[in-house]
């Protein structure tokens, strides 16, 4: 005899990503612009001079810069996408009220389209309908759901706290490494931290580490060497 298993939809959606790309995304982007940009920076002035007070303020002015930068780009980014989405849900509703029968029959075609029959399309269309019609058209017509929505704070923090955590490493690297092989040591360590980094969030977002890893490695390399060349013109420029 067959069990009658009931799916657990709580356990079943933590075996999948999609909700955890809009935090990781941030915290992803704000500890490697972090780690990157203020290491770029630090190399950049350390081409230029082997003061070792100039290569830590401008590290540390580079860190405060980027993570408010980080954090307030984020809020404003995320907020614009709220604000349309909210736009899109008042007109949606408006729309509901004006012209339900016509909503239903677009809802019923959006079925239809991924390969419901016409009947079936709009049985569907009709019993989601009567349960909650704003709610159908949101996720099916639109495409806004509660696992993809973004929180404008919620990824300012994550982003602008991810940014500062990043760019701790290479400041403490301008602290207490040699002065004299300071290029060496920022280029080092930050492809240390940069690979790690890669290899945890593709870990924890379900991708090949492998190619996380390389793409944030040779990235990594060409904006420090840049960074570097800058510093080493401006070196022999004065």
């Amino acid at each position: 005899m067959e069990k009658n298993i009931e799916p657990d939809l709580e356990e079943y959606y933590k075996v999948h990503y999609i909700h955890k790309s809009n935090w990781l995304r941030a915290a992803v982007l704000g500890a490697n612009d972090g780690i990157l940009s203020t290491a770029s920076i630090a190399v950049g002035v350390a081409a230029a001079t082997t003061d070792r007070i100039s290569i830590i303020l401008a590290t540390l002015a580079g860190l405060v810069a980027g993570a408010l930068s980080m954090a307030a780009g984020e809020y404003v980014s995320v907020s614009s996408q709220t604000d349309i989405e909210k736009s899109d849900i008042e007109r949606e509703k408006k729309e509901l009220e004006e012209m339900p029968e016509l909503e239903l029959k677009l809802l019923a075609k959006i079925y239809e389209t991924r390969g419901l029959s016409k009947n079936t399309a709009l049985q569907v269309a009709t019993e989601l309908t009567e349960h909650n019609a704003l709610e159908a058209h949101v996720r099916d017509e639109l495409g806004i759901n509660e696992m993809t929505k973004a929180n404008p704070l919620q990824a300012a923090l994550a982003s602008g706290a991810s940014f500062t955590c990043g760019a701790l490493m290479p400041l403490l690297v301008t602290i207490f490494l040699p002065v004299n092989h300071m290029v060496v040591s920022q280029y080092v360590s930050a492809i240390f931290f940069l690979m790690l980094l890669g290899a945890i969030s593709a870990k924890t977002g379900g991708a090949n580490i492998t190619k996380a890893v390389i793409r944030i490695t040779v990235w990594g390399t060409i904006a420090m060497f840049l960074s570097a060349f800058a510093g080493h013109l401006f070196n022999m420029a004065i």
